[in-house]
């Protein structure tokens, strides 16, 4: 099993600076400088603990707003087989050689939170539900995007099989590779969000999260959980691995 770096690795940008580049971006597009900043918020722009703190309450806040604007109803473009990027990349905080290798034998799904049937899930028993397929495009927020197909179970289908608590805020998930994110419970139940155990019409390989990758074309790539060891859900805010870095949680593409 990979461990998860003390700090991101230093090919990335720190989160702390992300963000800031990320909002200052979002000014100059809107028009919205440092010194309209500083009346808005009435910090000194030279006290960076106070303009990372305005930041941040700012990152909640667009956080909030698509959650109030997603649509549930609303699908991502789907492509013909002829649009898929061929190599599809890989993309991780660790090189594709360190992606963890999963135990098929005696691999099990954990199931926690508001889910009334915890019974772990064998590949098997999850490879018997009834599976779908989508040729989606996965959108990084580095600034790329590739196209790839995907085959497995709609996410409503296998919550509403364990009896998770469909009301419920959250799903958070849990990765072999020590990786965690947490999803809305709309986002969830979206009919183009798979629990995927194939890629491109095969098993789904180590490099892309075998043995299960959660599916999502309605979110930013790192919202994607590979290699998913246990999923729960919960009313309680469960963060992220990025998201507890800095980065937008609910990251709608």
């Amino acid at each position: 099993m990979s461990q998860l770096p003390k700090k991101p690795d230093r090919n990335l940008v720190a989160p702390s600076r992300e963000i800031v580049k990320l909002e200052r971006r979002l000014f100059l597009k809107q028009g919205l400088s440092l010194g309209a900043l500083s009346l808005l918020s009435g910090c000194d722009v030279t006290d960076t603990d106070a303009v990372q703190k305005v930041l941040w309450q700012m990152s909640r806040w667009n956080d909030g707003v698509q959650a109030a604007i997603f649509d549930p109803a609303k699908l991502a473009q789907e492509y013909p087989e002829s649009a898929i990027t061929k190599p599809f990349p890989f993309n991780a905080f660790y090189a594709e050689s360190a992606a963890p290798r999963v135990d098929a034998a005696n691999y099990k799904l954990e199931l926690g939170g508001l889910i009334r049937d915890k019974t772990p899930w064998t590949l098997d028993q999850l490879y018997a539900l009834p599976q779908t397929s989508q040729i989606t495009r996965h959108i990084c927020v580095e600034g790329w995007s590739a196209i790839g197909k995907w085959g497995g179970v709609t996410f409503k289908t296998f919550l509403e099989r364990v009896g998770a608590d469909l009301t419920a805020k959250y799903v958070g998930f849990k990765c072999a590779d020590d990786y965690y994110t947490s999803i809305d419970m709309p986002t969830a139940l979206h009919p183009q969000t798979l629990l995927t155990f194939r890629f491109a019409d095969e098993l789904l390989p180590t490099a892309y999260g075998f043995p299960m990758k959660l599916r999502m074309p309605t979110k930013l790539g790192f919202k994607n959980p590979k290699h998913i060891t246990a999923i729960f859900a919960t009313n309680d805010y469960p963060g992220g691995y990025w998201e507890d870095q800095g980065y937008n949680w609910f990251s709608g593409s």
